[in-house]
């Protein structure tokens, strides 16, 4: 019996032993299972956080970028809006510098001046309607000469004006608004 106790007490004591191992392990392990998953989490939290920065950025560049698409829109709406007749004024500039051409012949016949009337009706219509678009005439005598507006063909001494005063127009320029469609076309006095 002393044999069966003592085997008995062996075995408790091994029992007891293995109990003692399996809680130490049981215990060694948990905290680095805590830490892991702790800088697991820690590590997963930082990307995310990441991710939001970096879609926050995005959300922010794109849009800043359409707002600037909107404001070229609107810029390039209103300039075409503000320049729409420039083309037709173009091409009808060399019909009004004809229609000044034959008003400015003198005739005592009546049925020139007739016919000159009924064209200084009609010039005075275009030119209406120019100035309704918003396009007007530059160049006048006594001007100081502006090379964005006047174009010089030629320098002449004069005791009547300053240095650089436009003293003859030699064909009328034309704006619309603020841009020049044809410069006038003058002489300066040197």
């Amino acid at each position: 019996m002393e044999k069966q106790n003592s085997h008995q007490e062996e075995e408790e004591l091994l029992t007891e032993e293995n109990d003692n191992l399996e809680q130490d392990a049981e215990e060694n392990e948990e905290p680095e299972v805590i830490e892991v998953s702790e800088t697991n989490e820690n590590d997963e939290l930082e990307n995310l956080q990441k991710q939001v920065e970096e879609l926050e950025n995005k959300y922010m560049r794109t849009q800043a970028e359409y707002d600037n698409f909107r404001r070229r829109t609107r810029e390039e709406r209103s300039a075409d809006a503000k320049y729409r007749s420039q083309k037709l004024a173009e091409e009808l500039l060399p019909a009004i510098d004809n229609f000044e051409r034959a008003l400015a012949v003198q005739s005592d016949n009546e049925q020139v001046t007739s016919l000159l009337t009924g064209m200084e009706m009609v010039y005075r219509q275009l030119k209406d309607a120019l100035a309704n678009e918003g396009i007007e005439e530059i160049g006048n005598v006594g001007e100081a000469f502006n090379p964005h507006l006047h174009q010089a063909v030629m320098q002449v001494e004069s005791d009547e004006h300053e240095s650089d005063v436009v003293v003859e127009v030699l064909q009328k320029g034309y704006q619309l608004n603020d841009r020049v469609l044809r410069p006038a076309m003058v002489k300066v006095s040197s």
